[in-house]
């Protein structure tokens, strides 16, 4: 006989199944399996059972369900196993061996179980273990704040079981398995620390230090988000751990002698590249080209990049690869992928190019800048460095300081070297990549401001930067160069409604694929969320959820996946305007087709001439509306529904007020 609670409330005897009636039943048998030999109170049953003011009958009914799991033990053979359930005045016990209870065996083998003294042998204990479990545990009981928490108790039971068995696949050197048995955790449980901690450590092992990193990163927006807190020791920990193995590493390999016995002095030009930037670390196939020596702004083989033993320049690290991975189906904006390579790639001024994407919410400029950054990756051999800087998120901004200290822990820098101040750690950087050819990609800054300390000095580093804001401050002071990013048109967002369900379905409804890229207002954002819901609905025509989002007040809930979608990114830019400048925006929202003047849109707001124009330049800067022309200002309609949807809130919005508001700030509202 066994009992299961991991999973589904059962009792088992050979192959058979006792029938153990309604959910109430269940939970009794399940409160006394979690005391085994021990008498439970009638009135903790009652407790237990009822989350609310119990019924008057409460009593009887509890007596009912323990004669009749009486009779089901009975029938089941329990004597034979020495199972007994028995009434004790008030009370109840359950008599029984206790390894027939799955948890108990559980307990048990994790107990056995040394992942680092005896990896071993505690893999197979571990994966006994988890084998016990059916789906979540005290599956079938009632909903009550008891039942929930013992639930918990065992889930976090589970999941140091899989850290466990993660640590001893990683003792035993088994990476890939570590990660596989860690990633399906950590994707349920995305706030776990220590999950994700484990998971990033196996996935670097494997090579994958991209994916390593992006975890981190996205476990720290959650946190942010979420709780309010940055990352824990445990996860701020495996982050500095791989960025300092990466980099001491290469080092030691790149410390080497060549294969070809020539020591480092005599290595010619060749041989005094790969030492100077770790190339060595890698194999040849992932050797990334360089510049050729000819090139203009290239520095001299051998030479300048190898730095002097206390210069500026000195390699103190090898090079880091910390962007993201390529966005999936990425399709189009080959004008803009031009328009970057233009401007970064210019060595012609002798200064570090830098070029701002900007656009709407959800117009896709991560995606764009991290899309080109794979694609000339070779052209910066030196390393290619990513930050989220935050400026749109729930949570706050990424202080610069945080940012400068995790990109001199991945050049190299070791850790008490860091200097704790944002100025001396800006300048600490622009110094060690001085002579490098190295690419940094700022992701969602919110104000020029909080790029400039980022900013790399030298001639070959090349900087991009995300942001919903145009970022004038960085063009006027630091000759940033705008490449603009705009909805797709008809044909781009049918092919990318192709790319994301199969060409077949788009091209058997033509006409209802262009109106739901006219529905999704043309935003790569918006169109992945409504191939999300026509994925998980795959009997659906598109023309039957392009009728769903003509319902104006469900559109924007049709658009979101999860916690992606329109709705997020929106709220995220109107948390950042100030209250008079989210009062007009609420204003626009109003107009019927989305279209008006400085003029119309002071009457609607209430305002006077100079402060409407002053609003509306800064929610231009902001992307929430376009001018299309001279004095011809136009409001999407997307953000106008979320404007509506929010006017009674909008007041309260910005707590920036009008110097949060970018480089437009300093125009008063």
């Amino acid at each position: 006989m066994d009992f299961s609670l991991l999973g589904p409330i059962a009792v088992t005897t050979g192959s058979a199944e006792l029938s153990l009636g309604p959910a109430k039943r269940r939970s009794v048998l399940a409160l006394l399996l979690l005391q085994p030999n021990t008498t439970v109170p009638l009135e903790q049953l009652i407790d237990s059972l009822w989350e609310d003011e119990p019924p008057e009958h409460a009593r009887t009914v509890v007596q009912g369900h323990v004669s009749r799991l009486r009779a089901t033990l009975a029938e089941g053979g329990a004597q034979a196993y020495g199972v007994e359930l028995t009434t004790h005045g008030s009370a109840y016990l359950l008599r029984l061996p206790e390894e027939l209870i799955d948890a108990h065996r559980f307990g048990e083998l994790v107990t056995l179980a040394r992942p680092e003294a005896a990896p071993a042998d505690a893999v197979p204990l571990l994966r006994e273990a988890l084998g016990l479990w059916r789906g979540p545990a005290l599956t079938g009981t009632v909903t009550s704040p008891p039942f929930a928490a013992a639930a918990h108790a065992l889930e976090e039971r589970r999941l140091t079981a899989v850290e466990a068995l993660g640590r001893a696949y990683g003792a035993l050197g088994e990476h890939e398995q570590a990660a596989a048995i860690l990633y399906s955790a950590a994707v349920n449980h995305p706030l776990r620390e220590g999950l994700i901690a484990g998971l990033m450590r196996a996935l670097f092992r494997t090579g994958r230090q991209s994916d390593a990193l992006e975890w981190f990163h996205r476990t720290r927006r959650l946190l942010s988000e979420e709780l309010g807190v940055d990352p824990g020791e445990r996860l701020r920990g495996a982050y500095e751990e791989i960025l300092r193995a990466e980099a001491a590493g290469k080092v030691r390999k790149a410390a080497a002698p060549p294969s070809g016995g020539a020591g480092t002095s005599g290595a010619g030009p060749a041989g005094g590249a790969r030492s100077a930037t770790g190339g060595g670390a890698r194999p040849a196939a992932e050797d990334p080209p360089s510049a050729a020596p000819g090139e203009t702004g290239a520095p001299a083989p051998g030479g300048a990049r190898t730095g002097a033993a206390n210069g500026p320049g000195q390699r103190t690290g090898a090079a880091p690869r910390l962007l993201p991975r390529p966005p999936a189906r990425f399709l189009g904006r080959e004008h803009q992928l031009t328009a970057l390579t233009q401007v970064l790639t210019d060595r012609t001024t002798g200064e570090s190019p830098l070029a701002v994407v900007a656009g709407p919410a959800g117009v896709g400029k991560t995606a764009c800048a991290v899309q080109w950054a794979h694609l000339h990756a070779g052209s910066f051999p030196d390393g290619q460095l990513f930050a989220d800087l935050r400026g749109f998120g729930e949570g706050d901004e990424a202080p610069p300081a945080e940012i400068l200290r995790d990109f001199l822990l991945a050049l190299g820098t070791p850790p008490e070297r860091v200097p704790r101040s944002a100025e001396a750690a800006s300048a600490e950087f622009r110094s060690l990549v001085a002579e490098r050819r190295l690419l940094v990609v700022l992701d969602n800054a919110r104000s020029s401001a909080q790029v400039r300390p980022l900013l790399p000095g030298g001639p070959h580093c090349a900087t991009v930067v995300t942001s919903r804001s145009r970022l004038d401050g960085l063009v006027a002071t630091d000759w940033a160069r705008p490449v603009g990013l705009q909805a797709l048109g008809h044909e781009e967002g049918a092919a990318l409604l192709g790319a994301m369900l199969g060409p077949d379905r788009v091209a058997e409804d033509p006409a209802a694929a262009r109106e739901l890229v006219d529905l999704c207002d043309g935003l790569p954002l918006a169109l992945r969320a409504a191939a999300a819901q026509l994925t998980a609905r795959p009997r659906w025509r598109l023309a039957r959820l392009a009728a769903a989002l003509h319902d104006e007040r469900r559109r924007l809930a049709l658009l979101s996946a999860e916690d992606t979608g329109v709705a997020a990114a929106l709220r995220m830019s109107v948390a950042r305007l100030s209250a008079d400048d989210a009062r007009l925006l609420s204003a626009l929202a109003t107009t019927s087709d989305g279209h008006l003047n400085a003029s119309a849109a002071a009457a609607l707001a209430g305002y006077d001439q100079e402060r409407t124009q002053d609003g509306l330049d800064r929610l231009a800067e902001m992307h929430l509306v376009d001018e299309e022309a001279t004095d011809v200002y136009t409001i999407s309609t997307l953000t106008q529904l979320f404007a509506r949807d929010t006017q009674g809130e909008s007041g309260e919005s910005g707590e920036a007020g009008p110097s949060g508001t970018g480089d437009g700030g300093a125009k008063s509202g």
